[in-house]
């Protein structure tokens, strides 16, 4: 009998992946789960349990997530495909090249950590909630080091201020015990994902809540700024049936290709933008701009219009990027094809 951890619900397997199999797929290329993505082959789990399979000639690393579904050969060991997803986080990968960098896949809730301390960034956790609402996954705050904070109603006013609807964890993620609060969102089947900076206490919590030993390290007193510790992502079993993805700490999140989200972050200035007397109104200095009159009002705060437009540019910016440095990719794969057709006729 398969254990009941390797089942395909207990995966996390459903009507959403069921529906793409084609009848001639089902029963011979077995679905299995990514579980880390390596530099030609990924690590998975199936009903036949942990696998390593051969990506397919052609596919790059960068194009599988953890968090992925495919389908297999069981006799050559290689992927066949990959599953469309039901939920996807992305960003603008850091540094200069325009390229998509895939964090995780099929998750269902977004743990955004931070800490009661100088790490705590409005600003920043925007940019995470803009992830999540792009994506369809449900967002939670889990605010760590609560030991240490004499009064947390600061922090939480700020928090219900950009976010009213969004559920708020607080607790020591040095206590094990206190995981617990958590466990609402792990049940079996669910998949679930930490991101925040380095050294707020991510990988304690997934410690505690799957009983493994990951590497930690604290944050550093004097700017309250962590130290990496997970240097890949990888998608590990709770104790409670449901799974977690560890991703690397992010102090940057560069939005590509998520402007629903930020509106969805923004939503009064979305409405407000309707009433506008210009459909193309950027909310500056036009005439008949409902956003300005309400900044006027005293209706919110003006700060939270120049945080909107500076993720709305930001985003353009880097979809535009992703855009071209696609386009390239595949001007250059048609070259590659057409240059072995000519040495095959050679």
């Amino acid at each position: 009998m398969t254990d009941h951890h390797n089942s395909l619900s207990g995966l996390g397997w459903g009507a959403d992946f069921e529906r793409q199999l084609d009848l001639d797929e089902i029963g011979a290329f077995p679905p299995a789960r990514v579980t880390a993505v390596h530099r030609a082959r990924v690590s998975a789990l199936a009903e036949a349990g942990a696998l390593t399979l051969a990506l397919p000639a052609g596919t790059s690393a960068g194009e599988i997530a953890v968090g992925d579904w495919v389908l297999y050969e069981p006799d050559t060991g290689r992927v066949l495909r990959l599953l469309d997803r039901k939920s996807l986080l992305h960003r603008r990968a850091a540094g200069v090249d325009s390229r998509d960098q895939l964090i995780a896949a099929n998750v269902d809730t977004l743990f955004i950590t931070t800490s009661f301390n100088d790490d705590f960034n409005p600003a920043r956790l925007e940019r995470f909630l803009a992830l999540a609402h792009a994506a369809g996954v449900l967002p939670v705050f889990v605010l760590t080091r609560a030991d240490l904070c004499d009064d947390p109603a600061p922090y939480l006013d700020r928090l219900r201020a950009i976010a009213p609807s969004v559920a708020v964890v607080t607790l020591d993620a040095r206590d094990p015990s206190q995981a617990e609060r958590l466990a609402d969102w792990c049940r079996p089947g669910q998949t679930t994902a930490f991101v925040g900076s380095s050294g707020v206490g991510k990988s304690t919590l997934i410690n505690a809540l799957a009983g493994l030993e990951l590497a930690t390290q604290g944050i550093r007193e004097d700017d309250a700024k962590g130290r990496h510790t997970t240097t890949g992502r990888r998608l590990y079993r709770l104790a409670s049936g449901g799974w977690v993805i560890d991703t690397p700490g992010m102090r940057a999140l560069r939005l590509a290709e998520v402007a629903e989200g930020i509106d969805a972050v923004f939503p009064e200035i979305a409405e407000l933008a309707a009433g506008c007397r210009f459909s193309d109104c950027a909310h500056d200095l036009e005439p008949g701009c409902a956003v300005q009159a309400a900044i006027a009002a005293g209706a919110f705060d003006e700060d939270r219009l120049a945080r909107w437009r500076k993720l709305r540019e930001e985003d353009a910016r880097n979809a535009e990027s992703l855009a071209q440095s696609r386009a390239r990719d595949r001007s250059f794969g048609k070259m590659i094809k057409t240059a072995k057709k000519t040495h095959r006729k050679g």
